[in-house]
């Protein structure tokens, strides 16, 4: 036994191997596809005439169906919570917040004009009930509650909206509250709106508030609060849960709405409209089309692994590697598929310790040698750094085996 000591010592120390093993990557040969040439698709369609920028795309892909103006900077409004609910749903997730959490209001939170829930300085209320408000009643007063337990102070919280825009890349989006209340410099796009939009519907429970019509607060006490959605496609039009609507004289009248038929979810967004009923009839003419025209095929759902990894110095062996977020193609109806593939890439310098959720790569989608869509991959659990021990455990068995 003595002589496997030293090159057991010499094997630990020099162990840095990752080794990915790939599950599957999917190809998709069920028909032969239509030979129509590469076209804007969307040069012909007239759409969101009533709105001075709009956009539509198809949720899982990031398609863009069609687009007017889509990178004009203008004011976004209330639509501004998109990204405030984003944060909200990170820190739930992080577990820097949970549900059942009361959260003391502020003077200074308590104090916000336009929409509200007209929340009293000091009053304590939960989590669950803040999002609500947020989420349903646009509450200017309920965002800054929560802003301002996330991250301490309003102006902090604005910073991480800031940089988690910059994270997304969003070029043409500039925050200076969590509110969408007016400021100079405080700007977005239906584009980067759309974009904000995506990431937040990855947490698929944001709909289970975003889709209430009417609820209450307080209810049952002398402070009871009638929430009614501002977003009334919620309720007259099938299959929309979401997202936000906005509203200030200079913005006009503008709606991030998002509808799921089937497995095709889509999300619309028109700013300054001069109505609200021809802000809802242009998203409305926008999901009709979406609907009627196009089809999508899902390929990996949300948290399916693709593949394994195997860390050599990592506490545990093969640690799944799994999609970050549903991955799916869309088409024109009455089109087929034929050479879909999709490609599974593993980082090269991934670093010990891992937690669940970290991207160690991306699976990417693609037709005819064009990228279609590229989607995060992510450890399914977390990972640490093996001990001395469990090093050489591992070493000695694999020593044993060879012999």
């Amino acid at each position: 036994m003595k002589k496997y000591i030293f090159p057991l010592l010499t094997l630990i120390l020099l162990l840095t191997t990752i080794s990915v093993v790939p599950i599957y990557a999917e190809e998709s040969n069920n028909d032969k596809a239509s030979d129509k040439s590469e076209k804007n698709e969307t040069a012909n369609v007239n759409l969101a005439e009533n709105s001075k920028t709009a956009i539509l795309l198809e949720r899982d892909t990031g398609k863009i169906l069609f687009e007017k103006n889509a990178h004009e900077q203008l004011p976004p409004a209330s639509m501004t919570k998109i990204m405030t609910l984003l944060l909200i749903m990170e820190a739930l997730e992080d577990g820097k917040i949970k549900l059942d959490e009361k959260v003391r209001v502020s003077e200074y939170a308590a104090s916000m004009g336009g929409s509200q829930i007209f929340l009293e300085e000091n009053e304590e209320m939960t989590v669950n009930d803040l999002l609500k408000g947020v989420a349903v009643a646009s509450g200017n007063d309920a965002s800054v509650a929560l802003a301002e337990r996330i991250a301490g102070s309003e102006k902090n919280f604005v910073s991480m909206m800031n940089e988690k825009a910059k994270e997304l890349g969003l070029e043409n989006t500039r925050f200076q509250n969590p509110t969408g209340l007016p400021a100079k410099n405080h700007f977005s796009t239906a584009y980067d709106m759309a974009i904000m939009a995506k990431e937040l519907l990855k947490y698929k429970k944001i709909t289970d508030y975003t889709s209430i019509y009417e609820d209450y607060l307080r209810k049952g006490t002398d402070d009871e609060f009638w929430l009614v959605n501002t977003n009334k496609l919620v309720k007259y039009y099938d299959g929309v849960d979401g997202l936000k609507t906005g509203y200030t004289s200079e913005a006009k009248y503008c709606l991030t709405a998002t509808a799921k038929k089937d497995n095709m979810r889509t999300i619309a967004v028109v700013m300054g409209a001069e109505t609200t009923k021809k802000r809802n009839s242009d998203v409305t003419e926008m999901l009709d089309y979406a609907f009627s025209q196009y089809d999508t095929k899902q390929l990996f759902k949300a948290g399916q692994p693709v593949s394994k990894l195997n860390m050599v110095k990592a506490d545990k062996g093969d640690v799944d590697i799994v999609t970050g977020e549903s991955v799916s193609v869309v088409f024109e109806k009455g089109d087929k598929l034929e050479g879909v593939e999709t490609k599974v890439s593993v980082n090269n310098d991934i670093d010990l310790p891992l937690t669940k959720g970290d991207k160690v790569g991306k699976l990417e989608v693609s037709k005819d040698g064009k990228t279609l869509s590229e989607t995060p991959l992510v450890v399914k659990e977390s990972v640490g750094k093996a001990n001395v021990w469990q090093l050489f455990k591992r070493s000695f068995h694999e020593l044993i085996l060879k012999e």
